[in-house]
């Protein structure tokens, strides 16, 4: 049998979201969206829904997207292997030329596209926009990683004029190459992005979607998860294990975001609906919050 809610429970939802509402008003807040919220359907959907709340509750809302997924259907089709380096791609010529077609082009365009159809406003932009995202190449790591870059500088002006103008900027993880890189386009970590874009951006807050919980204490048990955090409490966790194998550069990211002024970083669910409104506008939220 379906669960039915009244409309003074109803009622009693929006009061609670009240506080929330009026603390996030005119902030900015940065979406790294990702994993499973974007190749399910229904979730998809979700997350289109709680884009636009977000933007009629005055939230100023910058979207950072991947898309290895597709990226790795194309590369299929053209009968190119995948190649990794340290969880990096390895990224050659024509591999740079799928990724920026796959991520500029196409899952840019498409999630644009899923925000004005549901009834909002967005603008597409990669980071070779503007010169939105400035890069030059990874060297440092010991092995060779082709056209992967590392953000140097992020120019707002861009992602500023369309929130002042009401739109939801939807950015996708491809940098333009400065210096010895000048003219090239480079492959950018697309959580990285998110958290030098909030950084730079002076964002309230940086949401990153994922398909885990949060910080699991034990990571064997779901219902361990670590709800608040410290970044000082960070450096323990990891150093203890608790923090380890695929969390770590999630976490690094938001130690990036709030090393650099954002004031709290959320790691999060994506593969429940409405993710975002449960972490932002309830009293328990959904997955692990880091404070500055």
């Amino acid at each position: 049998m379906k669960e039915t809610i009244n409309n003074a429970d109803r009622a009693g939802v929006l009061i609670k979201a009240l506080p929330y509402i009026q603390q996030y008003r005119g902030k900015t807040i940065v979406v790294k969206y990702g994993g499973n919220a974007m190749i399910n359907g229904e979730l998809k959907a979700a997350v289109m829904q709680d884009l636009i709340f977000m933007a009629c509750t005055g939230i100023r809302t910058v979207l950072v997207h991947g898309g290895g997924p597709e990226i790795e259907a194309v590369l299929k089709k053209i009968g190119k292997e995948s190649r990794f380096v340290q969880g990096l791609r390895y990224t050659d010529e024509e591999t740079m030329e799928v990724v920026q077609m796959v991520l500029c082009g196409k899952v840019n365009k498409d999630i644009t596209a899923l925000i004005q159809e549901a009834g909002g406003r967005a603008m597409g932009l990669c980071g070779i926009d503007g010169a939105l995202l400035q890069a030059r190449r990874l060297r440092d790591t010991g092995e060779d990683l082709g056209l992967v870059g590392e953000i140097e500088t992020v120019d707002t002006a861009a992602l500023n004029a369309a929130l002042d103008s009401g739109a939801i900027p939807v950015v996708s993880s491809v940098a333009l190459g400065i210096d010895e890189d000048k003219g090239l386009s480079l492959n950018v970590n697309a959580d990285t992005a998110a958290a030098k874009i909030a950084a730079a951006i002076n964002a309230e807050k940086l949401l990153l979607m994922t398909d885990v919980r949060g910080i699991l204490r034990d990571v064997q048990d779901p219902d361990s998860l670590i709800s608040r955090v410290t970044r000082q409490e960070l450096d323990g966790l990891k150093r203890d294990g608790i923090v380890s194998k695929g969390m770590i550069p999630k976490v690094d990211c938001c130690s990036l975001a709030l090393d650099g002024g954002v004031k709290k970083a959320h790691i999060i669910d994506g593969r429940l609906l409405h993710a975002l409104l449960i972490e932002l506008f309830t009293d328990e939220g959904i997955g692990t919050m880091i404070e500055g």
